[in-house]
């Protein structure tokens, strides 16, 4: 049921915000009572595909030449009985008012321009986490988004619309219009109509593209015939726009003049900024407005204007949903009694059209559709997410450890991969639904609809901000939500859960066996080779496809003999020999074999150690990654087998948590607000981080406040070989942070 609608209008652009409720499709996972009769055969659970709803925000955008077409979209899907107002902002919100009342029956409540404007703002900056960029016109990947720091104030925002208004923001709440300028867009505008008869103001920004300005402006080096050494001028300096108009005998082409008239104009708002930057110590600088746009001209002498006034100090900043913050604003007005800030949003980036190309050369046809229909969706998520309170410095934090955005040739690779992939998708896709006929028909939806996303990446790798085997990962499993696909690898966890638990005694007495010092080895490279149990991976999963006697031994016999690629487990050793860690946070990967054979022995040991252990798992499901609720079903039924396992959830020193992700790969800087608080209460003193995408393509540069182990094997070919081994070969990477370092050497060094 759609809930409530707010529209912002604009002067050339309408923005629609609405927020709907979305049925989709989930599975869930209920134990078996096993002293009873129900329990079918020997299975361990029952899955079930439930309905469950959950909010969503959509922001649409599209030119004003269609407001008629949007007001019947309102009135046809969205407008109910409970709603009697729409919200609206901007200059739109009058130049409309009476067609809206008229056409939909409901009163126009305007809202505060810049409210609406910082409250979009903010609510950006705290939910997505590629939001901000800087623009490097001549690099390979002309956008570098940017990590947003966990407090985003105070912040400086230069809104450039008809003039320039300059608001330094320190809260949610407190903002304040600090300075701003009569010279802005509609200057450009109206200048650049005058001189060119130009009336559109993209066409005069298309003039300017191809312009040089240097034949209209006076550089330093025209009057004094090079640079001005003693005050720091270089040459190619401008010493005065339209400089050469009064002297020169000759006409000026439009593409030149227009040109000249924006650095001009975007001189003199950089050097505005820049003062009011240093005079209130604020370093976030964020550049708004319809003057912005998203074109790279502007970007680009916006850019050059700071650089130049701050000395490299201060970074020009835009935001990729830019065009949305009033509309965004204007929803979070009207839905204060619902207050949305207290709940975490996503990006859904299958509903989400992304960040089109600007550059009007390379993609003139994407410069014209963005103008015309551009969509964002924001689902409300179940968990509220913070950081992992251990990072290091959570402020400089960066989950992947790839940017495929500035890296080609792994970009080109990992595209590849997947679409090589969607076969075997779609094929467990309707597997996992075998009494709905038409999933075959959902799933070649899905196929099309990823397909679509991996070509649009292909040529805008920066439409969804950084490209990243995460991000890929992730774009996949919002589009299998779509078409209602939610654990496509349920049942083939389900089967691989109920044959790992067989063997679970087997394995924890083969390792009481052993010395001390075997047994750690063996714990270690128990982990590893479940860790290969990875139907993510092509590699495994054609062999778990064709080989179904492919076991835990086998498994052991494929891991590369030591020294492995990454090598750390003396240090690890030498560690275990001194006092035990007072709680270990365990991010756990696959089922199966992984959590249930290797994993659980290893947690065994860390308990009778004496020390406490949280199990982080998924909240929702991805790939063949254990989640959360079964989780709990399998160790209760391995505490059942266990006393260790038993004593340790009875006395809660064993704790099972979820990790607020529903991805193979993990972004600590977005965990459950549980978990972080499990963390600070218990006093966690060692992290683990298992498996390939949390430990390779996610966090293996991460740096922690705490010891931390990262353990995975590379099931990849390419990125084996690319990281110097081969298929198989082993990270086992075990770090001290050097504080922590320096006080151990301290207590082992004799006084």
């Amino acid at each position: 049921m759609f809930y409530r609608t707010f529209a912002l209008t604009g002067g050339s652009l309408t923005k629609l915000a609405y927020y709907s409720t979305v049925q989709h499709k989930v599975a869930k996972v209920r134990s078996f009572d096993h002293s009873a009769k129900e329990a079918p055969s020997d299975k361990l659970y029952e899955i079930s595909v439930q309905e469950e709803v959950t909010a969503r925000l959509h922001f649409i955008k599209f030119e004003n030449a269609y407001i008629e077409t949007c007001l019947d979209f309102i009135k046809d899907h969205l407008v109910n009985t409970e709603t009697k107002v729409i919200k609206a902002t901007g200059g739109g919100a009058h130049k409309f008012k009476e067609l809206i009342e008229r056409k939909l029956g409901l009163k126009v409540d305007k809202e505060d321009e810049m409210t609406c404007l910082i409250k979009g703002c903010n609510f950006v900056l705290r939910n997505i986490p590629h939001e901000a960029f800087v623009y490097a016109k001549h690099a390979d990947s002309e956008f570098r988004f940017q990590t947003t720091h966990p407090d985003i104030f105070p912040y400086l925002l230069v809104n450039i619309g008809s003039g320039v208004s300059i608001v330094k923001v320190e809260s949610e709440d407190k903002f304040e219009r600090i300075g701003g300028s009569s010279i802005g867009g509609g200057t450009f505008w109206g200048l650049g109509a005058l001189l060119t008869k130009t009336k559109r103001f993209d066409e005069l920004l298309q003039l300017a593209s191809k312009g040089q300005h240097t034949s209209v402006d006076m550089l330093v080096k025209d009057i004094y015939g090079g640079s001005y050494g003693s005050l720091g001028l270089t040459g190619d300096l401008i010493a005065s726009s339209f400089g050469k108009s009064a002297t020169a005998d000759k006409e000026f082409s439009k593409e030149d003049m227009a040109k000249s008239l924006l650095h001009m104009i975007s001189n003199d708002i950089g050097q505005l900024a820049c003062l009011y930057a240093k005079l209130h110590n604020l370093s976030r600088v964020y550049f708004g407005g319809f003057f912005i746009r998203g074109h790279p001209v502007t970007m680009h002498t916006i850019t050059y204007s700071i650089n130049f006034f701050t000395k490299g100090e201060v970074q020009a900043l835009f935001l990729r949903h830019e065009g949305y913050l009033g509309a965004i604003g204007a929803f979070l007005k009207g839905a204060e009694e619902d207050n949305p800030n207290q709940y975490s949003w996503g990006e859904n980036y299958a509903g989400s059209s992304g960040l089109m190309s600007v550059s009007p050369d390379m993609y003139p046809m994407q410069r014209a559709r963005s103008g015309t229909f551009d969509m964002l969706e924001m689902d409300r998520l179940e968990r509220q997410l913070v950081n992992l309170p251990l990072l290091q410095d959570a402020s400089s934090y960066i989950p992947d450890t790839v940017d495929l955005t500035e890296d080609a040739q792994a970009r080109e690779y990992w595209l590849y991969c997947f679409e090589e992939a969607l076969d075997g998708v779609v094929k467990r896709a309707v597997a996992s639904q075998p009494d709905m006929p038409e999933a075959a028909e959902r799933a070649e939806k899905f196929r099309q609809k990823y397909r679509h996303k991996l070509q649009t990446l292909r040529h805008q790798p920066f439409a969804y901000g950084s490209l990243t085997v995460r991000s890929l990962l992730d774009t996949r499993e919002h589009c299998l939500n779509e078409f209602n696909f939610p654990d496509p690898y349920s049942k083939i966890k389900q089967r691989e859960n109920d044959i790992a638990l067989k063997y679970y005694q087997k394995a924890v007495k083969s390792m009481e066996k052993l010395s001390w010092e075997e047994r750690q080895f063996a714990l270690v490279r128990g982990v590893l080779a479940g860790n290969v149990f990875d139907w993510g991976a092509k590699a495994v999963s054609d062999v778990l496809e064709s080989d179904p006697e492919f076991g835990f031994e086998e498994a052991k016999h494929q891991l590369e003999e030591r020294p492995w690629l990454v090598d750390s487990y003396d240090q690890w050793l030498e560690r275990l020999k001194g006092p035990p860690h007072k709680c270990a946070l365990f991010f756990v990967d696959n089922s199966g074999v992984d959590i249930i054979l290797g994993v659980m022995p290893f947690v065994r040991e860390l308990l009778s150690r004496g020390t406490e252990v949280v199990l982080a798992s998924n909240s929702g499901p991805a790939l063949n990654d254990v989640t959360n609720g079964e989780l709990q079903i399998l160790t209760e039924r391995i505490a059942a087998m266990d006393p260790v396992i038993q004593d340790g959830l009875k006395e809660d020193r064993l704790t099972l948590v979820q990790s607020g992700s529903s991805s193979p790969c993990l972004d600590l800087s977005r965990l459950d607000k549980v978990l972080a608080m499990v963390v600070r209460e218990r006093q966690t003193d060692l992290v683990i981080i298992e498996g390939m995408g949390r430990a390779i393509h996610t966090n293996y540069y991460a740096m922690l406040s705490c010891e931390s182990l990262k353990m995975a094997v590379i099931k990849n070919s390419w990125l084996a070989d690319r990281l110097g081994g081969k298929l198989f070969s082993v990270v086992f990477k075990y770090e001290v942070p050097a504080d922590k370092a320096d006080e151990d050497s301290a207590l082992l060094t004799p006084s």
